[in-house]
């Protein structure tokens, strides 16, 4: 028999939670003057066409993998947790209350209507709109290298229903089959996705001999090369991405952030006039975006490597539609430490003021003179930074990497990166906690830097 019932010990509940706060939500940003059964019939087929959509990554952390969560006998309701039912529903009843002719507020857009139902989601929605929107442009092929991972498969899913991305995957063939079978997914091999399989590719050949033109004057011989080719999807991802195969890469869903920084340094190399690669974290909160920096990368950099990492991060903000404002910190008040921390922020201060000016910059300072404005006007009057700054300059890896998970925590934030900063090409190194929406967020920033180096507005600067 197939059922449903009230009861959530059993498949396919029917709970009131699923209906009942959307419809009040779409009929009351219409005005509506009464819930008709237009309103009610709209609900229902919008639930109904939301459970035979493949399951979201929010259902899937919930019940984990003890239930098969497609479409079936078992499955043809949605889970109540599941975060999809306010953007389908709330517009549906919506469209059928002005349909209708009781919605006394018609709503004129109703594509700008569901962008803004998105905050009720994910919160980095409004921040990521401007991003996602470019990336949509001008979609890129995106390889990401843990082809095999779930996350990464859900999220190649959207970025391919949103035309975010062309992406390709790095993983065993049958291991993806399974999965993407498993979670009840559209990917078709060969067909709306491409994959490099480690252990079978016409290219293994061409990919190993030049992975060891790059690396044999660095201790690799020919056995290694292949060893690595064969076992590091890192090094393929970032050889796909070299050869232009790829556009711009994505790894780090397995593995510590150090473990694939120097294949991905080897294979593609720094941008031209750039001295080192550094990573910059997002901080999407409560009251507004917040970078910091260096947060993965340089462990104690000098006062010209801060120079260096700043100016790559204000490129950065900029690409967030910010103006930087920007804060170098230490424990410190405008020179009132000698320490050597401190005497680094202070000269990386003075040469940013000389090389960007008009940019708002100020340091060195401690956290709370960076973030208030009477803290810094009490210290020092005549400054050069109006408001709350939005980049952080850390003095050393450990303050960036620690601020940042702190602020996070605390102020219930959530990352977009780390945006890694510096390389020839696209290319990005996600934490291994990444979530389904931190990989997709992070798909459209790297497609909007493959963008960029395609066009050749990397570095180029506040004034261009």
């Amino acid at each position: 028999a197939i059922m449903a019932t009230g009861r959530s010990d059993y498949p396919n509940q029917v709970n009131n939670v699923l209906c009942f706060p959307f419809l009040f939500r779409g009929a009351l940003d219409v005005g509506a003057t009464t819930i008709n059964t237009a309103m009610e019939l709209a609900a229902v087929r919008a639930i109904a066409d939301l459970a035979m959509a493949e399951i979201s990554d929010v259902v899937a952390r919930a019940y984990g993998n003890d239930e098969a969560l497609s479409f079936g006998p078992e499955y043809f309701i949605p889970k109540p947790f599941d975060p999809r039912l306010i953007l389908q529903i709330a517009p549906a009843v919506a469209q059928a209350a002005m349909d209708s002719g009781v919605a006394t507020r018609p709503i004129a857009d109703m594509r700008a209507y569901r962008e803004g139902l998105e905050r009720f989601v994910y919160r980095t929605g409004f921040v990521m709109r401007p991003t996602f929107e470019r990336a949509k442009r001008k979609p890129m092929r995106l390889i990401y290298a843990e082809g095999e991972d779930e996350r990464v498969l859900r999220a190649a899913q959207i970025v391919l229903d949103d035309k975010v991305a062309l992406p390709i995957l790095i993983g065993r063939r049958a291991v993806v089959e399974k999965r993407i079978e498993r979670l009840g997914l559209r990917l078709k091999i060969g067909e709306n996705i491409e994959l490099i399989d480690p252990e079978r590719d016409d290219r293994y050949h061409e990919y190993w001999t030049g992975y060891l033109a790059l690396m044999k004057r660095k201790g690799v011989a020919p056995d290694d090369a292949r060893t690595v080719i064969r076992t590091s999807t890192t090094v393929i991802a970032a050889m796909a991405v070299q050869r232009g195969e790829a556009d711009a890469l994505i790894c780090g869903a397995v593995g510590q952030y150090d473990q694939h920084l120097p294949h991905i340094a080897d294979v593609i190399g720094l941008r031209s006039g750039v001295s080192l690669p550094a990573a910059m974290q997002l901080l999407v909160l409560p009251h507004g975006m917040l970078f910091i920096t260096d947060s993965n990368v340089n462990l104690d950099p000098s006062a010209d490597e801060i120079v260096a990492i700043t100016q790559m991060a204000a490129d950065e903000v900029r690409r967030f539609g910010l103006a930087p404002k920007i804060a170098l910190l230490s424990h410190s008040n405008f020179g009132t430490s000698s320490a050597p921390s401190a005497r680094k922020m202070r000269e990386a201060t003075q040469r940013l003021h000389q090389l960007m000016p008009g940019v708002e910059i100020e340091g060195e300072m401690k956290a709370d003179a960076a973030v208030s404005e009477a803290i810094r006007e009490k210290l020092m009057p005549d400054n050069n930074l109006k408001g709350s700054a939005n980049l952080l300059v850390m003095p050393n890896l450990d303050a960036a990497n620690i601020s940042a998970n702190l602020v996070r925590q605390m102020e219930q934030g959530f990352y977009v990166g780390p945006i890694l900063m510096g390389m020839a090409k696209s290319a990005h190194i996600v934490s291994r906690n990444v979530t389904v929406r931190g990989l997709v967020n992070m798909s459209a920033v790297a497609v909007v830097d493959a963008q960029d180096h395609a066009e050749g507005l990397m570095g180029r600067g506040a004034s261009d």
